[in-house]
């Protein structure tokens, strides 16, 4: 106990000013922190939804549609396997949850069969006479609820992101849910209408042989679409028309943009969104604007006509511009979703809270209460008890706070209301390593041995119970981070951090602190 090697006073000594320098950015406000000098850390603990307040959203993704995007797209699969083959057919779609056609050729129906089979993995072929459905059977189901899920929630991740929100909470929950949590959003309509709307953008050519009269009675035709023109560019534009009818083949899709910016318009300086394809997207575009100059061109946001410009000259440089009647935060918004990609499938809003920043400081308030009472009540307990040794324990106990305070800081962890509670916790656990090895040292001094003999024996003795101890509740702490879910997780940080910080104070720094005293004073006996 008595001898520390050098290195390592000189590495207990580093890491508890390195937990100083770390836990330093939390005495200033934020805005202080970003005149420091670029070598000092400038970041703060990240305070959670209900310590900062925000927005709580869970959300469903509508799986169902996916479902339905695969059987159309099923559909032009079958379409071009059977014509391949030269085999009839009659009354090919895609009715509920498969996909119906009936083969004219009885003797084609086994080849028909193998040929619909090799189409789609996860799908069930049954034939029933001379007709044949094609339905997603349980595996297939699973597959692309989980793809779709998955999907759903790197798309709201990045529009998340764009936004430029902290530390927000994104995670699965359950089968077909997405939670997602942000603190410090102080305007949660517009994160709902940025998840609220797919962003799912299409180019189409006009179908101008068929009446919309006649489409908007119900009477479409076959390989077009009816689609409405978006709400914001009816106003004030009473000669717009309010349809559209769009061939149903997608001319250029969406998936090809690589980048979409706000900007406006150097003629009219109406706000506009401008796009850029990728190279394969640039070329399909190029080839379409060059075959069909003077026609009208639709584009396509979520089922909805945009606008449906002229082609006046084939557009070879794989950009060009979206312009609607816009606001510029209309414009700012539908960048970012174009940037950030579509959702797979529409999100339903279940359930939605709000965290007022007020709660949020009221809660931080009543977290520093209950530390600070339960701080001092251990600081005063231990010396009491304990004496000088106490002392010892009680600086140990201060510097591991500081330490924690530091480690959140430096990980960026996010800090919740209960993540204050496993710090309370730590306050009391952190003494305790102190306690065994303490009573120990009594016990050692009851059976008559030197002072320094006593608090070696007492350390050697104890260090195997301590490490007993703290392993088992990190092992706790591990398995509640790993299974739990907001704010068991919010607890369970907090607490493998204080595990691992007081077995340094205790283990480590205390006994320093015990050997410093030793070596100045050559005690005759152990104050305890």
């Amino acid at each position: 106990v008595v001898y520390f090697a050098k290195w390592k006073v000189v590495l207990i000594l580093a890491i508890v000013g390195l937990g100083f320098l770390f836990a330093a950015p939390n005495l200033f406000d934020e805005k202080a922190t970003n005149d420091f000098p670029g070598f000092f850390p400038h970041k703060q603990v990240n305070l959670g939804l209900d310590l900062r307040g925000g927005s709580h959203l869970l959300l469903e993704v509508k799986v169902e549609a996916v479902v339905k995007e695969r059987l159309n797209s099923l559909v032009d699969g079958v379409r071009i396997a059977l014509r391949r083959e030269k085999i009839r057919y009659k009354r090919l779609g895609h009715r509920g949850s498969g996909v119906f056609v009936t083969i004219l050729q009885a003797d084609k129906v086994d080849l028909a069969k193998s040929l619909l089979a090799d189409i789609e993995r996860g799908f069930d072929v049954a034939v029933d006479g001379s007709r044949i459905s094609v339905r997603p059977n349980k595996e297939g189901l699973r597959e692309i609820r989980d793809a779709a899920v998955a999907q759903s929630i790197e798309i709201v991740r990045r529009r998340i992101d764009e936004t430029g929100t902290k530390e927000p909470t994104i995670q699965r929950q359950g089968e077909d849910r997405i939670l997602l949590q942000l603190p410090g959003v102080d305007d949660p309509e517009r994160v709902k209408r940025l998840l609220g709307r797919t962003a799912k953008m299409t180019f189409h050519l006009l179908d101008l042989d068929g009446s919309i009269e006649e489409a908007i009675q119900g009477r479409v035709p076959p390989g077009s679409l009816l689609l409405p023109l978006i709400e914001s560019n009816r106003e004030g534009k009473k000669d717009e028309p309010r349809h559209y009818l769009v061939q149903k083949r997608v001319a250029v899709g969406g998936d090809h943009l690589v980048d979409s910016q706000p900007s406006f318009d150097n003629r009219t300086n109406e706000p506009i969104v401008s796009f850029r394809f990728d190279t394969a997207g640039g070329k399909r575009f190029a080839d379409v604007t060059r075959k069909n100059v003077n026609k009208p061109f639709a584009i396509v946001l979520d089922n909805k006509v945009v606008s449906a410009p002229v082609i006046r000259e084939p557009i070879l440089g794989g950009s060009g511009q979206i312009s609607g009647g816009f606001t510029t935060q209309e414009a700012n918004d539908l960048a970012l979703l174009l940037r950030a990609g579509a959702l797979p499938a529409p999100l339903i809003i279940l359930e939605e809270r709000t965290v007022g920043p007020g709660l949020g400081a009221d809660s931080i308030a009543a977290g520093k209460v209950a530390s600070v009472i339960g701080l001092v009540f251990v600081l005063i307990f231990m010396v009491i008890v304990y004496g000088l040794f106490g002392v010892f324990a009680d600086i140990a106990l201060l510097v591991n706070m500081v330490l924690i305070v530091s480690v959140l800081s430096a990980l960026q962890a996010t800090l919740t209301l209960p993540g204050i509670a496993g710090i309370v916790l730590t306050i009391g656990m952190a003494v305790d390593a102190n306690v065994l090895v303490f009573e120990r040292i009594r016990e050692e001094v009851r059976a008559g041995r030197t002072p320094i003999s006593a608090i070696d024996a007492g350390y050697s003795r104890a260090i195997s119970t301590i490490i007993d101890a703290n392993l088992t509740t990190l092992i706790a702490a591990i398995i509640l981070f790993q299974f739990g879910s907001g704010p068991i997780k919010g607890f369970a940080v907090t607490l493998m951090i204080g595990i691992i910080t007081s077995m340094f104070t205790a283990i480590m720094l205390t006994r320093l602190l015990v050997a410093g005293w030793i070596r100045r004073s050559r005690p005759t006996k152990v104050p305890i």
